[in-house]
């Protein structure tokens, strides 16, 4: 008969791992991850919350505890997306590069399609500025934009008091200029014909425009 003990070699469940419980700001943070990997992939209007808490391993109504609304984690992720990108600007003139080296390989061609795939912080950009006229997340995509503006702008000062950048050059009209470069990428690849070569140009010509000639007539090398 059985007495309803498990034998003795059984697995105890008391002795099965535990899942370590999130504090409240690795949850929040786990959310604007997956939230993150979603909107790069899909953008807003396609973007599911119930895909972000399937990801994010949590459930729908945790997503919305946590953020309030679909609308308000897309603001979020649009700002921890200037900020990570913003980082990765300026850790590259932090790590011995001058800003011009820094600019020339942030819009080296082959970085800049790889910044425009969906999964991307850039599809993420470019999604943002289709989205200014929408009344739930317009506002928050103007800010998110103008936040990565104020950053180029930074590291272009930066780069005139360091002599690379031409002192002539009004920051932030440049950093504009340069967002506008990244965010028609997809309009021109379009129609360009030798969209590699072209692309290395137009890089070639922006950075010619912004950065000092050397003593020899040259530009400082990038």
């Amino acid at each position: 008969m059985n007495s309803g003990t498990p034998p003795s070699d059984a697995p105890d469940a008391r002795d099965a791992p535990r899942r370590k419980r999130l504090t409240a700001d690795q949850r929040r943070a786990s959310i604007l991850r997956a939230a993150t990997e979603v909107f790069a992939e899909t953008g807003y209007q396609r973007g599911r919350t119930s895909a972000v808490a399937a990801r994010g391993g949590v459930s729908e109504p945790v997503v919305f505890h946590n953020f309030g609304s679909k609308a308000a984690l897309y603001a979020a992720v649009l700002e921890h997306a200037v900020t990570t990108v913003s980082d990765e600007l300026n850790r590259a003139v932090r790590d011995g590069g001058s800003v011009p080296e820094a600019l020339a390989r942030f819009l080296d061609p082959e970085h800049v399609a790889r910044f425009h795939r969906p999964g991307s912080l850039g599809y993420l950009f470019a999604d943002a500025t289709s989205l200014s006229a929408d009344p739930d997340v317009g506002e928050a995509a103007r800010r998110s934009l103008r936040r990565f503006v104020d950053e180029l702008a930074g590291v272009l000062r930066e780069g005139q008091e360091a002599g690379g950048i031409r002192r002539d050059v009004n920051a932030e009209s440049a950093a504009w200029w340069l967002l506008s470069m990244l965010a028609t990428r997809t309009f021109r690849a379009v129609a360009m014909p030798d969209p590699l070569v072209l692309e290395a140009d137009l890089t070639s010509m922006t950075l010619s425009t912004l950065t000092v000639a050397d003593r020899d007539g040259g530009r400082t090398p990038v």
